[in-house]
């Protein structure tokens, strides 16, 4: 792996400051600002609050997530073989060769990334995709080291999660409700940090106001400005918000960074100030006393108090959920050194101007610490623009776990942009982003107050911190491999600590925190309905599936003609034929001259190797010219929409059958005994590749008649009419190929023909109902299911496939 250079550690740390802390930073403008005056009864109650808020700042961002959970980041090289056992594959011979594994910095985070570590290392994983039985044998010509390690050694607790399938169901559950939170986060965040600046603008205009207003409407005009200004300002600067989105991570952060710097030494600034001339004496608050003489009277009132102090680490999960848009070093960096003395120097100003100032009108509010007039509406203006970046971290947190979720069957499929040629984990998910705009202007319309916000974040915010150490903890007994009391005492310390304030915010329920109950419905039965009908397609097209022995015995009997060309199949399957295909030569009576049997396989990694992407293998006997891919990638990763995939197949192919030369075991393997590959390069051994721009492919197609593909038999040479043309590059056998078995040279040139006489695409559309008599929740998850992958803005294979040559064949599976 490429080291990081301390220049882009610097660079990475500036973008940070404009994506990641940019929530944390303007936290302050509404923690204090949602308490209500009433129930604070004395300043010493401040000093309270102010030590909890120092504490918790220390606590979960800082020795948390800084020193503690960014250390679970989902390297997606670290480890390429617990990913692929994960994917229930076999191995016999495997050799890692570590000199070539050269990669920028891949990094993943959110709670779906350490479920992925807890899939690899303990048999939980639910995901269709991720099963499998193919065995597996990994030959390189230089070097061939001995089979690996049988992984690590059982423990109990691995022992009991795997042992009971409900653990599993409950992880996964886990995973999908931090998710949630942290969707859902996207959605209130951007909400609540703009209606509070707007607030704030608010304000500064009213005070305008009475200088210049007549006497007689001076409390109207102001008191208009207070209430009626801050919505329609927010939905404006929400849509601007949004908008910015699809110049993605690099450029915003570059371009948001320096509002949040300016904004951090402005706020700072005047924090030491306050604490200078107001109370100089809020300092000794650090004291763990102060937290327990609150706790000592801890009643309904103070409940209430803790679920506002809450949202002073709003955006804490973000440094790990965004850890794929930028590197660990980068976000420690820059909390340790930066944000975090910068935030405890701005909530004690802000705590002791409001100790002497309690029973001020407006004293909450973080403008009114502001000490000049005229500084004042400098700091509106500035609060505004702070808002709107403070918002990036949850959406682009948001997007990466959209995309994670979405690569692990989890979430529908989406269109996913990528940003960054470097740094991969940056994307941005346009659907994603119109949604999440229209639910946040939606609530921001709907509720009109600050405060009923702040009860639906830190609502949001608790469950997904306490989401994060039940995850962790896991993670440090089954990967880490720790203690069992270690995992204990991080989970009752850290869970202890979030669990006060998780019950904090429920009593805040009818007050607001209500509203993130409806986007928890919302999303979760998006995700649980997605999981359900890909989980429930994917067991039937199993059972449905036929074996070799149908098409290799049973179809001649009907009259099965091959015909020239290539006929690419994509199935779910990774052993046998899916029934889809089998239904379609019982129609047709005829399938081409090559077939390849093409299956995605997502493995719980953020990112596949190149050098390993494919698994290649023989279907049926070597004369029947027949081979199945299977094609793994991560939930990082961005294999299908590539216009070189379909000749990165046939390239693997021809690498397959020219190694199988020196395979002697595998001449005669039964089927399911596959060898990894890479994109072989023009130096390889099977076929190599000239740019050939002039010319085009011919996609045979598969919407034309029985009659059409029955009239060019097998062998007769003819090519079916074109129905469609795109650029390619052409095929031919590498210059040493005199030297090969003629057995060998003659399938290459089987292949280059079959490629020369056109391309064939074959698709399953599997169709769900659910039985009669099925109970409630299964019929409304199916009909969910059915919903949205007739809606869903990407088709199940996003290749760059002619329409001519695309067949889909429909099967309907009652469950």
């Amino acid at each position: 792996m490429q080291k990081e250079t301390w220049m882009q550690t610097l660079i990475l740390s500036f973008q940070s400051l404009g994506v990641i802390y940019g929530r944390l930073s303007t936290a302050p403008l509404y923690v204090f600002e949602t308490i209500d005056a009433e129930d604070i009864s004395s300043p010493d109650e401040i000093h309270e609050l102010f030590s909890f808020i120092f504490w918790t700042l220390t606590l979960i961002p800082l020795l948390k997530y800084a020193f503690i959970v960014l250390k679970a980041d989902d390297d997606g090289e670290g480890n390429v073989l617990d990913a692929l056992v994960c994917s229930g594959i076999d191995f016999t011979v495997f050799v890692v060769n570590l000199k070539q594994t050269q990669t920028s910095l891949i990094l993943a985070g959110g709670p779906f990334s350490l479920y992925s570590l807890l899939c690899r290392h303990a048999k939980v994983g639910l995901i269709p995709s991720n099963s499998g039985s193919s065995k597996i044998s990994y030959h390189e010509e230089d070097e061939i080291s001995s089979a690996p390690s049988q992984g690590k050694p059982e423990n109990k607790a691995r022992k009991a999660i795997e042992k009971y399938k409900s653990c599993h169901y409950l992880l996964l559950f886990v995973a999908l409700l931090g998710a949630c939170m942290i969707l859902s986060d996207a959605v209130l965040r951007p909400a609540i940090s703009v209606l509070s600046a707007t607030s704030g603008l608010g304000r500064s205009l009213a005070k305008i106001s009475k200088v210049f207003s007549p006497d007689e409407k001076k409390d109207h005009t102001a008191n208009a400005l207070k209430k009626y200004l801050p919505a329609p300002v927010a939905c404006a600067i929400l849509v601007c918000l949004f908008t910015l989105q699809r110049h993605g991570t690099k450029r915003i952060g570059c371009f948001f960074a320096p509002i949040v710097i300016t904004w951090l030494i402005f706020i700072s600034g005047f924090g030491l100030y306050n604490i200078i001339h107001y109370d100089a004496q809020i300092l000794r608050a650090v004291s763990p006393v102060y937290m327990l003489r609150f706790m000592r009277k801890v009643n309904l009132r103070h409940e209430k108090l803790l679920s506002s102090v809450v949202l002073c680490i709003a955006g804490s999960e973000a440094m790990f959920a965004d850890l794929g848009h930028f590197s660990k070093k980068s976000i420690k960096i820059t909390f340790i050194c930066f944000i975090y003395p910068v935030l405890l120097l701005t909530y004690a100003g802000q705590a002791a101007f409001i100790s002497k100032n309690l029973r001020v009108d407006g004293a909450f509010h973080l403008s009114e610490s502001i000490p000049h007039g005229s500084l004042e509406h400098v700091f509106a203006v500035l609060s505004l623009f702070a808002s709107a970046v403070g918002s990036q971290s949850t959406i682009t947190a948001g997007f990466s776990i959209i995309h994670q979720c979405q690569a692990l069957d989890c979430f529908p499929r989406v269109k996913v942009v990528h940003t960054s040629n470097k740094i991969f984990g940056q994307v941005y998910v346009p659907d994603a982003n119109w949604l999440f705009m229209i639910l946040s202007i939606a609530f921001t319309v709907g509720l009109h107050d600050t405060s009923k916000l702040a009860k639906a974040t830190g609502l949001a915010v608790a469950t997904g911190l306490l989401v994060t150490t039940c995850l962790m903890s896991l993670v440090i007994a089954l990967y880490w491999e720790k203690h069992l009391f270690a995992s204990v005492c991080f989970l009752l310390f850290f869970g202890s600590v979030e669990a006060i304030y998780l019950s904090s915010t429920l009593t805040s329920f009818f007050h607001g925190a209500w509203c993130l109950i409806i986007l928890l419905v919302f999303f979760m039965t998006i995700m649980a309905a997605w999981h359900y009908g890909t989980l429930k397609k994917y067991e039937s097209d199993v059972e449905n599936k036929v074996s070799i022995e149908w098409l290799t015995d049973y179809s001649p009997s009907l009259g099965v003609s091959r015909v020239p060309g290539i006929g690419f199949v994509y199935s779910d399957v990774d052993t046998g034929i899916p029934a889809f295909f089998t239904h379609f030569i019982s129609n047709i009576a005829a399938y081409h001259q090559v077939v390849v049997f093409v299956t995605f396989k997502a493995s719980p990694v953020p990112y596949v190797h190149e050098s390993r992407r494919y698994l290649i293998g023989r279907v049926g006997q070597k004369e029947y010219k027949m081979y199945r891919c299977i094609v793994r990638y991560g939930y990082h990763d961005n294999v299908r929409d590539t216009d070189d995939f379909e000749d990165d197949i046939i390239r693997s192919i021809g690498e397959f059958i020219a190694r199988e030369e020196y395979d002697h075991e595998a001449l005669n393997s039964p089927e399911g005994r596959m060898i990894v590959l890479g994109i072989p390069s023009n130096d390889g051994n099977g076929l190599i590749t000239v740019a050939d721009m002039s010319s085009t492919t011919t996609v045979v197609g598969v919407s034309e008649s029985r009659r059409g593909l029955l009239d060019a038999p097998s062998g007769s040479g003819g090519t079916p009419p074109p129905l469609g043309k795109k650029k390619r590059v052409q095929f031919m056998l590498p210059p040493e190929s005199p030297q090969m078995r003629v057995s060998v040279s003659q399938e290459l040139r089987a292949m280059i023909d079959a490629r020369e006489s056109g391309t064939a695409y074959f698709l399953g559309q599997s169709h769900l109902t659910a039985r009669q008599g099925s109970n409630l929740l299964k019929r409304l998850l199916v009909m969910a299911y059915v919903f949205l992958d007739k809606n869903c803005r990407e088709p199940p294979v996003a290749l760059n496939i002619p329409n001519a040559a695309l067949l889909e064949v429909g099967t309907v599976y009652k469950i």
